[in-house]
């Protein structure tokens, strides 16, 4: 009995799909959001168009030891940075007053306020951003240049004159102070020493 022939199929290539897939395109690149990025312009409290979202704070703290460090402590552990601060006595004795400016980049300072009352020796917390204030810089600089006549138009005092240098101090609000210290570069300056603002809400 003869057997029937098995027909031979030839191997068959691989089918293609119907559409070959495009590439996938990068993804766009995020823009910078964070004030570092240069997106967020804020107005600070003094003045003036900064990249970072200043917010002054005004803390009446009891007078004792430890007092600064655990204000000062708190802050850092919540990630935000004290661009200054100024620290005085009040008008009720057994307290002072803290200035504090802080660089917070979002409304997240609102937490930072919150952990502040928390604080057993902190009396009140009060956020004087974007309220009319006063608010004053203290700048002392020492400086080669023997004519400070254009100095002392803007208002500056002279406190020492010897042969090597005259020292001089000037105070005014932030805008007033930085525009001082980078006349001071003209006059040889030799030392420059700057504090952080006092701030008071003015009154009707």
């Amino acid at each position: 009995m003869s057997k029937a022939a098995v027909p031979v199929v030839p191997p068959q290539p691989p089918a293609l799909p119907a559409e070959l897939p495009h590439p996938t395109a990068p993804a766009p690149r995020a823009e910078p959001t964070s004030p570092r990025g240069g997106e967020v312009k804020a107005t600070s409290p003094h003045g003036g168009e900064g990249v970072d979202r200043l917010r002054v704070l005004s803390v009446v703290v009891e007078d004792g030891p430890g007092a600064l460090s655990k204000v000062s402590g708190l802050i850092r552990r919540r990630g935000f940075h004290v661009r200054a601060i100024s620290v005085g006595p009040s008008r009720e004795p057994g307290l002072f007053r803290m200035t504090l400016t802080v660089d917070s980049g979002h409304a997240e300072v609102d937490q930072v306020r919150k952990q502040l009352e928390r604080l057993v020796e902190v009396v009140e917390v009060e956020d004087l951003t974007g309220h009319d204030v006063h608010s004053r810089e203290l700048v002392v600089a020492r400086v080669a240049a023997a004519d400070l006549s254009d100095l002392i138009e803007r208002g500056a005092k002279v406190l020492h004159s010897s042969p090597t240098g005259t020292t001089v101090e000037f105070a005014g609000d932030g805008g007033e102070v930085g525009d001082f210290v980078e006349e001071l570069r003209r006059h040889g300056v030799q030392d420059v020493v700057r504090s952080g603002p006092v701030v008071m809400r003015r009154t009707a």
